[in-house]
């Protein structure tokens, strides 16, 4: 088992770093918060020019030919500098869920629109509203649709009454569509409803069950979203660490005080072993390795408690300062929250890790 990022890797996330210290600040985040816009297309359009959402998409399609490793180490930069892309919808969920499928036309089709940046998708994976799919059109609502308000096009699932499911897709340009987007613990990310009235949408066929495939996206979401959680606790740790540094009480260092040591060292723990269950995940999921189910959980579960963890506290270390509009700890705070909501909730994710564990019979 080789846990280790190759030079190659290592430069493709130096250059990422280099890149979005420069054009995504909290500045750029905040451009987001305190307008109109669903999310920032200038730096989106960069990300295209440099080819990231090609990455992981085969040269076939008008991609890089990349694969995950790639986009774990993309993703933590990411969270490090809170961008405000959609990112994980659709590099990564309505990438894969595509490639996954038999239809070479729907992939030269759609694939081709991702790579080149000409579409944005999102998915759907656990709607909680009625929907139903008869003859090619679909009635009914999606909620909730992470980046729904930003995307070209919608994968969903749908569970007819014998309980079987299926993934389409649909053109979100369709009247047919309406598009409602939602207020959210951070407005620098989307979330909307997407309400379908005899909507055209498109069977994908795939030669794996459809549970398979679905399972598989939900997987490689948590590692990927795993990275730019334990990115972005990153980001919010060394903040802190820098205010307590610069900041004096009593003729004192902040950060010399005993209790706040203690906070560091709790925080620096939790990010360590976040870091390390999202790197085994990562090869666990480059490898498809049996064991992913397990290791997307960990990773997940560990990721979302350190995250959250990490931005409360870098909030209190900062004093009531923290706590104000002008200071960014809220920034990181904020995506915290969306990130632990964004495919599946924490409890969901620990019923999957116990479930994962005892599958392995490391628990009864």
């Amino acid at each position: 088992m080789n846990l280790a990022f190759s030079e190659d890797q290592r430069f493709i996330q130096d250059q990422a770093n280099n890149f979005l210290q420069a054009q995504c600040t909290p500045l750029h985040v905040r451009e987001i918060l305190e307008s109109d816009q669903t999310f920032h297309q200038a730096l989106w359009q960069q990300m295209v020019d440099l080819g990231w959402p090609a990455l992981s998409i085969p040269e076939t399609y008008g991609g890089l030919g990349l694969g995950f490793l790639e986009l774990c180490l993309i993703a933590e930069e990411l969270g490090k500098a809170l961008a405000p892309v959609p990112f994980l919808s659709s590099v990564v969920l309505a990438t894969e869920a595509i490639k996954a499928s038999d239809d070479e036309k729907l992939k030269h089709t759609w694939l081709s629109a991702l790579a080149s940046g000409e579409s944005i998708g999102c998915v759907c994976l656990n709607n909680t509203s009625s929907l139903s799919v008869n003859d090619g059109q679909a009635n009914g609502t999606l909620l909730p649709v992470f980046d729904g308000g930003v995307a070209d096009f919608i994968i969903f699932v749908n569970t007819d009454a014998e309980g079987s499911q299926q993934l389409f897709l649909a053109d979100l340009s369709q009247t047919a569509v309406k598009v409602t987007n939602l207020d959210s613990m951070d407005p620098s990310k989307n979330i909307a409803t997407i309400e379908l009235k005899q909507a055209i949408v498109t069977p994908i066929a795939f030669s794996a069950s459809v549970e398979t495939v679905i399972n598989k996206l939900y997987n490689t979401a948590a590692v990927i979203t795993a990275f730019e959680q334990f990115g972005g606790a990153e980001k919010a740790m060394n903040t802190g660490i820098e205010y307590t540094k610069n900041r004096y009480a009593f003729g004192r260092q902040v950060a010399s005080f005993q209790a706040i040591k203690h906070k560091f060292a709790d925080m620096f723990v939790a990010l360590e072993l976040a870091k390390s269950n999202a790197y085994y995940a990562a090869w666990a999921l480059s490898s498809d390795a049996e064991e992913l189910e397990l290791a997307a959980s960990t990773a997940r579960v560990s990721g979302s408690e350190a995250y959250y963890d990490i931005s409360k506290e870098n909030i209190e270390v900062h004093g009531g300062m923290g706590f104000t509009w002008e200071f960014d700890c809220h920034l990181y705070y904020r995506r915290a929250q969306y990130l632990a909501a964004v495919i599946g909730t924490q409890p969901v994710w620990q019923d999957k890790l116990v479930d994962a564990l005892i599958a392995h019979g490391i628990a009864a």
